[in-house]
């Protein structure tokens, strides 16, 4: 695993850590996402039946038939005895046709439960056979006599074709072999050749008379449970899909993030010097007037990516580093000026101003449209936490700050992080070492 992966690994570990009340809800919204399509991509129970039609048949006539399958008079028909109030316009979309192998066509048909599945399909191969021979019954009695004329007329054909076979076959072995014997031996075989081609038309004949039979090949099958995708596949897909939507989110907002974190290029935005990196413990707004219900109920409007350290809260010496912050600056009088949503900068700006004295005045200002207004301090010191502003709101400040005639003293960095929860417990040996040492 490359150093990039762990990197990757790790920030995805951040927002899980972070944001998973965001995650949480993001899933249980996907869940009702999921359910409501489940209306409209769930098919409940599905099976098939098939219908076998009997004699040769072509491609083209098989593709007719399962258009006909579905058709409006046998939808309507099926749909009649159903019953439930049901139409055929409305059993078109439960229910498709196709052509298989083997002369076959097969009915798909769907329905919210199994028993009504079975029961639609089972229904439209029947009324589709009894729609069928209608149509071939149908066709007119002037089709079937001459159907029948001709099978008659090929039998006359072959009857009479076996009776010359007969004569010539008796004048054949009455003499000796001679020209006119030879010349009846050769008409014989033609005659034969003849009663063969009669025979296979008649057999043709007889075929095609059958064309209109078809077979129903037993009952659909009972389907045991509901076809893909299900209510539930649906509610599991869609809570995974939005929690992963909101991983990615979390992660392409970070690599797209152009806040700035380090010290040298916030320096550089601002055109001052860093005067102090203070570690603070990462603490939510003061006063719940200042967070919305959202935020007080997801605390989405913290860092997730701030970085954890393996110490407790009273190991990080939070009052010494202030204190030397505050020994470093001159005893001109001075703006701390913090920017709007920095929680951690305007609190650091407190605990500044507090230990500064009143020569110290804390001032926030819009970061996207700066002003600083005129007063008596001689200069400013920009208080913000790290990964709180961008380059070019920085240089906005540090214009607003030109503009209004103060000197830029520097900048006091704030670096929330999140310290262990539970201090290192400590061997009893050791306890009891500390307990007497004075």
């Amino acid at each position: 695993m490359t150093d990039t992966d762990t990197v990757r690994l790790a920030m995805i570990g951040q927002v899980l850590r972070g944001r998973w009340r965001t995650l949480v809800v993001l899933a249980a919204l996907g869940a009702l996402v999921g359910a409501g399509s489940s209306f409209v991509l769930s098919p409940g129970y599905r099976t098939t039946a098939s219908v076998l039609l009997q004699g040769p048949r072509e491609a083209d006539e098989l593709l007719t038939q399962a258009e006909v399958a579905t058709s409006s008079v046998v939808l309507d028909r099926t749909a009649a005895v159903l019953g439930g109030g049901g139409t055929g316009a409305e059993l078109r979309d439960k229910v498709t046709a196709s052509a298989a192998q083997g002369n076959v066509i097969t009915i798909e048909a769907t329905g919210d439960t199994a028993e009504q599945a079975q029961g639609t399909a089972d229904q439209l191969a029947q009324e589709f056979v009894k729609y069928s021979t209608q149509i071939i019954a149908g066709s007119g009695d002037a089709a079937v006599q001459l159907a029948q004329e001709r099978r008659d007329t090929l039998r006359q054909q072959v009857s009479q074709t076996n009776q010359r076979i007969s004569e010539l076959a008796e004048k054949a072995g009455a003499g000796q072999t001679t020209v006119e014997s030879l010349q009846l031996r050769t008409e014989l075989q033609g005659l034969r050749s003849s009663i063969e081609q009669a025979m296979s038309a008649l057999n043709a004949a007889d075929t095609a008379s059958g064309l209109g039979n078809m077979v129903v090949l037993g009952s659909a099958e009972l389907p045991a449970s509901a076809a893909p995708p299900t209510l539930a596949q649906l509610v599991l897909g869609g809570a995974v899909l939005f929690f992963l939507l909101g991983v990615l989110g979390h992660l392409f907002t970070a690599r797209t993030d152009r806040r700035l974190r380090d010290e040298e290029e916030i320096a550089g935005a601002l055109g001052g010097p860093v005067l102090a990196t203070i570690e603070v413990v990462d603490e939510p707004p003061a006063t719940a007037g200042e967070r919305t219900l959202r935020a007080r109920l997801l605390h989405d409007d913290r860092p997730w990516n701030v970085p954890r350290v393996d110490v407790h809260p009273d190991e990080i010496e939070e009052e010494v580093h202030f204190h030397r912050l505050v020994a470093r600056l001159s005893p001109r009088r001075r703006l701390l000026l913090t920017a709007d949503g920095d929680h951690a900068g305007q609190r650091a700006a407190e605990r500044i101003a507090v230990l500064a004295g009143p020569r110290s005045t804390v001032v926030t200002v819009n970061p996207t449209r700066p002003v600083v207004r005129d007063g008596d301090a001689e200069e400013v010191l920009v208080v913000a936490s790290v990964g709180s502003r961008p380059a070019w709101e920085l240089v906005g400040i540090a214009e607003a700050c030109a503009d209004a005639g103060l000197a830029l003293a520097g900048a006091a960095l704030i670096r929330p992080v999140q310290p262990a929860r539970t201090r290192p417990e400590l061997p009893v040996e050791r306890e009891e070492e500390l307990a007497v040492t004075p």
